[in-house]
């Protein structure tokens, strides 16, 4: 598969998903970078902005096998992970698989459920495999994980701890449509009884897991060059040096970094990486890896504002 091809496929699962959801072009747009730079994501945004609606029309589009698992506080990591139950016909224990075995999998409101059942997903974000009772079970090579958090309550919540948080390619931020967008929602599904689906919708798969293991590793081939690995590294850095953190990104951020602005060089017909991919994906990729310290938080900083103060003082390649 060559990069135009990559591409149109691109162009072609932003169109399907667009048939449904309105707006949010940017956020599609990252999911589509985290699909092929085998990372995952984290929707934070207010209730009804299509999180949830987002990552099933997403799915849909690309043919994959979906699952989801709402969180909630009396959920147990068994709930995601499955469990070997004795069979007694057969005398022997059963895998039962739990739905973290799907391609795609939604992680509703993964802070309404306490950190025990949050960790289950560690290994599998990190290592696409699960281990259950010492025995060791692979996951797809295109599993990814879409995670939806609310910001607004403080109630019944779990605050992620940083090494989930860290295993999470992009934070993304979904903003309220605009009005126009609002109107053109409400035009089309304000008639309607209860929550459309995307199949209801006219949805199909555009593409298939061949396809986007092609895709992947005609990716695999845009040039990322020394300097730009340079840039990476140091941008990278500079978050532990600041005086307005007490916790910088860790290695982990720069290989993400780099990895998704090939991914994001080869979405735009390149193959190969310029400083503006580095700069567009910076804030995604750092602002949940970063804390901010007590007398910046008095101050009022945002994190966002503190990276963007970052690129501006890194020194970009030429």
């Amino acid at each position: 598969m060559t990069l135009d091809e990559v591409r149109a496929l691109a162009a072609a699962i932003r169109g399907e998903v667009g048939k449904a959801v309105i707006g949010q072009d940017e956020i599609v747009d990252h999911l589509l970078i985290a699909l092929f730079a085998g990372g995952h994501v984290l929707l934070e945004g207010p209730p009804g902005t299509a999180k949830t609606f987002m990552a099933q029309c997403f799915a849909t589009s690309l043919g994959l096998d979906f699952g989801r698992i709402q969180f909630t506080p009396d959920l147990m990591p068994g709930d995601i992970l499955g469990s070997n139950l004795f069979n007694f016909q057969t005398s022997q224990f059963t895998l039962t698989r739990g739905a973290i075995f799907h391609e795609l999998l939604l992680a509703d409101e993964i802070n309404r459920t306490p950190p025990k059942t949050q960790a289950a997903l560690l290994e599998a974000m990190q290592e696409r495999r699960v281990t259950l009772d010492g025995e060791v079970h692979a996951l797809s090579d295109r599993f990814m994980v879409v995670a939806t958090q609310n910001p607004i309550e403080s109630q019944g919540v779990y605050p992620l701890p940083e090494a989930q948080l860290d295993r999470f390619l992009f934070k993304l931020l979904v903003p309220y449509p605009s009005a126009e967008e609002e109107t053109r929602i409400v035009l089309r599904y304000g008639l309607g009884r209860g929550a459309p689906r995307p199949a209801e919708l006219g949805l199909a798969a555009v593409t298939d897991g061949a396809t986007l293991a092609a895709a992947n590793a005609a990716i695999g081939q845009v040039t990322l060059a020394d300097t730009i690995v340079d840039y990476v590294v140091r941008l990278v850095r500079a978050t532990r040096e600041s005086a307005d953190l007490v916790a910088g990104a860790s290695p982990r951020a720069a290989v993400l970094l780099a990895g998704a602005s090939r991914a994001r060089a080869a979405l735009d017909g390149r193959d190969y990486v310029i400083p503006d991919d580095v700069k567009a994906l910076a804030t995604a990729v750092l602002r949940h890896r970063m804390l901010l310290s007590p007398a910046a938080e008095i101050e009022g900083r945002q994190v966002e504002a503190i990276v963007e103060d970052m690129i501006r003082q890194t020194e970009a390649p030429r």
